[in-house]
């Protein structure tokens, strides 16, 4: 049922060993299977994997291509992005806020750096005219974004925040 709406991935951690269960959990989706007893360091490597494999790849991003995860779809040429299939009517600052966040999952953004990276460009000025600018116009736009591309913007399951340092994007 996940793989209906999900390319999240899923690994099956269970005590049946047998070959008919194992491709059983393939045929409906899993995309990795261990079975009990199982090493922690062997099941901390293969979850490393899997959300490699999933994380969206460098050529893809580097080529403009389109790149889902979840619910949202990013198409970097002609600078869409959809929930659920349904357009989001982004404005510009919040698409590029939305792509420095898929191009980096996982990294925290401080309100400085996405300043620097959407506002300014990473111009050589930027500590500058970060000083002049209203630094909580990133609050803003961040809260407008989560508006148009997540499911419940009340508790968001992509743009995450990390009181008291910034934001981050749930890959």
């Amino acid at each position: 049922q996940i793989r209906q709406f999900s390319n999240v991935p899923i690994l099956i951690l269970t005590a049946m060993t047998d070959d008919e269960d194992k491709l059983r959990g393939f045929e409906r989706g899993a995309d990795d299977y261990l079975t009990k007893p199982f090493n922690l360091q062997e099941l901390k490597a293969r979850i490393k994997a899997l959300l490699r494999r999933a994380a969206p790849s460098a050529d893809a991003l580097s080529a403009g291509g389109i790149v889902t995860i979840g619910h949202i779809t990013v198409d970097f040429n002609r600078r869409q992005a959809f929930r659920s299939g349904v357009p989001a009517d982004l404005a510009t600052k919040e698409f590029d806020l939305l792509a420095a966040f898929i191009r980096k999952p996982g990294v925290i953004f401080t309100r400085e750096d996405l300043m620097r990276e959407v506002w300014l460009n990473n111009s050589e000025d930027s500590d500058a005219a970060i000083a002049a600018a209203d630094i909580r116009t990133v609050d803003v736009h961040i809260r407008r974004l989560r508006e148009k591309i997540e499911l419940d913007p009340a508790n968001p399951q992509r743009i995450m925040t990390r009181w008291k340092i910034g934001y981050y994007f749930e890959a």
